[in-house]
């Protein structure tokens, strides 16, 4: 579903010139492979975040399970619906405290950039993880050591995307190791790869503290890094007893006009709804709808 079918016409290409608007694919549970492809379309949606481990029922996806006629059999179910796979979500701690778990999940995303191409997909997205191994905040995450250390695995990373010719999108969260726009920036400067790109979620950057500074946040992001940023994450927050909860897209505190205004350069960049549930994906649409006038 693109921006101008969304919003009716030439408004919506004066606010920005089209938006790929999607979902994550798990949002609608688990489901078998063309199950879940019938679903995703019924919606209007024109790609995906593919969880495959959260989202696709019946097919095995443990490390070294995977195959081309695995990939072409996901492909072709949501092709032949008209949905893309604009990202495979491979989330991992790649600073996971325990060496042999950390050593298993870093194989794990390689195996989805091998077979990202087979899936149609550029893309392969993580966060960045904690030195908690239940991705908890704790305190050695703000460190440079901490940083140098997510450097290095991630850059072992992005040499496999090199060679499979894809992508690696990291996505920085307040309480990880990449938890503001500038640690981002760092990242990717120290890499120095244009196969390490970033997959952008303003909501992930906000706490308790700063998200009175939401503006600042974005205008930064969008300022060091916005020709990396490849994959938007869309959602809202209201702040309940000084903390942040989830809120339905277009119904929180989110400046989504704001957000909007910074994408005006990005054509047909990926916007993926995230928490949604089948009772209230459609609404989110008919809010992004009103916000792009």
């Amino acid at each position: 579903m693109h921006a101008s079918a969304i919003a009716g016409g030439g408004g919506a290409v004066s606010l920005i010139r089209m938006i790929t608007l999607g979902v994550r694919a798990h949002d609608f549970g688990k489901l078998p492979i063309e199950q879940m492809a019938e679903t995703v379309a019924a919606h209007g949606f024109s790609s995906i975040q593919l969880a495959l481990a959260k989202a696709l029922d019946g097919i095995c996806t443990d490390t070294g399970s995977y195959s081309p006629g695995l990939a072409r059999r996901v492909r072709h179910a949501f092709a032949s619906r008209g949905v893309s796979i604009a990202v495979l979500g491979c989330y991992i701690n790649p600073i996971d405290p325990d060496p042999t778990s950390r050593r298993q999940q870093m194989e794990r995303f390689k195996e989805h950039l091998r077979f990202a191409r087979d899936f149609g997909c550029s893309v392969v997205a993580t966060e960045t993880g904690s030195r908690n191994a239940d991705w908890s905040f704790h305190p050695d995450n703000t460190t440079d050591a901490t940083l140098s250390e997510l450097t290095s695995q991630i850059g072992e990373l992005v040499a496999v995307a090199e060679k499979a010719g894809v992508f690696v999108c990291i996505e920085g969260v307040t309480r990880h190791v990449v938890s503001t726009p500038a640690r981002m920036k760092r990242v990717l400067d120290a890499v120095r790869s244009p196969n390490l790109q970033v997959l952008f979620d303003p909501v992930n950057l906000l706490d308790a503290k700063n998200h009175a500074t939401q503006v600042a946040i974005m205008d930064e992001a969008f300022s060091l890094f916005g020709d990396r940023i490849q994959i938007i994450h869309a959602k809202d927050f209201a702040v309940d007893g000084g903390a942040l909860k989830p809120a339905l897209l277009g119904e929180g505190s989110l400046r989504l006009d704001v957000l909007l205004k910074h994408l005006k350069r990005k054509s047909y960049i990926d916007v993926l709804l995230e928490e949604t549930a089948p009772a209230t994906v459609d609404r989110c649409v008919q809010n992004l709808k009103r916000a792009l006038g």
